[in-house]
C-alpha cells in the first residue's frame, strides 16, 4: 500500500508525523478516509476520533475540531485541541466540564462567556465520543 505524509498539529504541540497508509478523519460534513494519491481537499474538522493506520496498526486520537488539508504533500490535521485518546483520563475530562459550567453560569455576557462556552461544548463532545 502507497504511503503519505501525515501530520497532526495541536494547539501546543506537534502530536503525530509521519508516513501512514491511511487517516480516518472526522469532518463537519462526515466522516471521510484518506489515502495516497486522495484528491486536494479542505475540510472543517469536528469533535471525533482520527484514526491513523500505519503498517497494519491503528493509533487513535481525539480531536476538539479544526481544519483538515490534503493536498500534494499528504494531510495535514489542524486542530483546536488534540490528545492520544489512550492519554484522555475521564474523570478529569468531567472535573473540567463541571468547571467550565460553573465558569459559563458565573460569566457576564461577553467575548470571555462566548469562550469558555465554546471550550465547554469541545469537551462535552469529546466526552461523547469516548463514551465516559
Amino acid at each position: 500500500m502507497a504511503k503519505f505524509q501525515f501530520d497532526l498539529v495541536g494547539p501546543e504541540k506537534l502530536l503525530y508525523s509521519g508516513m501512514v497508509d491511511q487517516v480516518d478523519v472526522p469532518g463537519s460534513e462526515g466522516d471521510f478516509g484518506v489515502l495516497a494519491g486522495h484528491a486536494p481537499l479542505v475540510a472543517m474538522l469536528r469533535p471525533g476520533i482520527v484514526t491513523i493506520t500505519e503498517n497494519g496498526a491503528q493509533v487513535r486520537a481525539m480531536v476538539g475540531g479544526g481544519f483538515a488539508e490534503v493536498g500534494p504533500n499528504g494531510l495535514t490535521l489542524l486542530a483546536d485541541f488534540a490528545m492520544p485518546t489512550d492519554q484522555v483520563d475521564g474523570a478529569v475530562l468531567a472535573g473540567q466540564i463541571k468547571d467550565l459550567e460553573e465558569d459559563v453560569a458565573d460569566a457576564a455576557e461577553g467575548a470571555a462567556r462566548d469562550r469558555a462556552a465554546h471550550r465547554l461544548d469541545q469537551l462535552r463532545a469529546v466526552q461523547a465520543v469516548l463514551g465516559r
